[in-house]
């Protein structure tokens, strides 16, 4: 097994830590966000719901180092009765948010409540939801949310490509970002085959850490007191648990076993492969569908893995060119 903290130099480390998130029991209450937030000091991004899901982040990056995606897919949940038989329900939301949006795009705001025609604000009322409407238009489905985060990789690009050393493993095997050492370069960015790293926008003068790249530190200051990372603490569902990579690896199987037998056969394991094309995650996941679906790459690759390959035909073109220049110029010579 490999061990990234003793690779990199650490004598004796604990062993490693990194996070399960078991999205089957995510609510989408965005607790990890807030408190990652206010533990690490990471500002506010905007607050702007993307139009097409109650997602208000959208993706990692600099300010947002957990992110709870907010999936509607038109299925149940594996083979599981919700309950649901006989109740009219209508069209998914998300469908009614698309249609507003492209309304307000297109001049026609009634969608969005600014005419006098009267609209649904779901407030509450004596009737079921749905119930004015035909049964025949009732549709099945479910939510997919799933709190991302940086994995921590086994093999991390971001390592490979800073130059001053800002980029460190922890001897926890982590990675974290010095923010004293970095100087904005940007390297580590597309290097990450996550897209989880960037540098964070704003006024140097007004945003703390303006311009150098941040992300996801796995609460290093608290593991190494001996406490629980913010985001896995404040988790009221245990859907991101937080210890030692290797047990996490066993939990995460086990749980899958236990979803394939209540027949959720969709769900799989995500970042747990030692392996993979980043030699396993810190970070893994248990997902309902595919990766791609959930905004991950299905098959990662540390960006750096053919850097050897490429400096070595590198080198040997320029020896290549170097003999055919002496070869020029000594015939010339004759």
């Amino acid at each position: 097994m490999t061990d990234p903290a003793g690779d990199a130099g650490w004598e004796s480390p604990p062993p490693r830590k990194g996070f399960f998130t078991d999205t089957s029991v995510c609510i989408g209450c965005k607790a990890c966000e807030v408190a990652c937030k206010e533990w690490n000091g990471v500002p506010d991004d905007g607050f702007n719901l993307l139009g097409s899901s109650y997602d208000n982040t959208g993706a990692l990056g600099a300010s947002t180092w957990r992110h709870v995606a907010f999936i509607e897919q038109p299925r149940n949940f594996g083979k599981q009765d919700a309950g649901r038989a006989g109740l009219p329900v209508g069209p998914p939301a998300s469908d009614a948010l698309n249609a507003a949006a492209d309304d307000a795009l297109s001049g026609d705001r009634s969608a969005l409540g600014t005419d006098t025609t009267k609209v649904s604000l779901g407030m509450p009322s004596t009737e079921l939801p749905g119930a004015g409407l035909d049964p025949s238009t009732r549709t099945d489905f479910r939510w997919l949310m799933s709190s991302d985060v940086c994995k921590h990789c086994t093999h991390a690009a971001c390592l490979d490509v800073c130059p001053t050393g800002s980029l460190f493993r922890t001897e926890f095997g982590t990675v974290v970002v010095q923010d004293d050492i970095c100087n904005g370069c940007g390297y580590c960015v597309p290097a990450c085959p996550f897209g989880v790293i960037d540098r964070r926008i704003g006024d140097k003068h007004a945003v703390k850490n303006a311009g150098i790249a941040q992300k996801c530190t796995l609460c290093y200051d608290r593991i190494g007191d001996g406490l629980t990372p913010a985001c896995a603490q404040a988790c009221p569902t245990e859907s991101i648990q937080f210890g030692d990579v290797d047990e996490l690896r066993e939990r995460a199987a086990a749980r899958m076993a236990t979803l394939h037998e209540q027949g959720v056969t969709d769900a799989r394991l995500y970042g747990e492969n030692p392996d993979d094309g980043v030699g396993g995650a810190g970070a893994m996941f248990l997902l309902l569908d595919e990766p791609e679906v959930y905004g991950l790459p299905p098959d990662p690759v540390v960006t750096t893995r053919d850097l050897p390959a490429m400096w070595k035909h590198a080198g040997l073109a320029a020896v290549t060119l170097l003999a055919g220049a002496v070869g020029s110029f000594l015939g010339r010579k004759r």
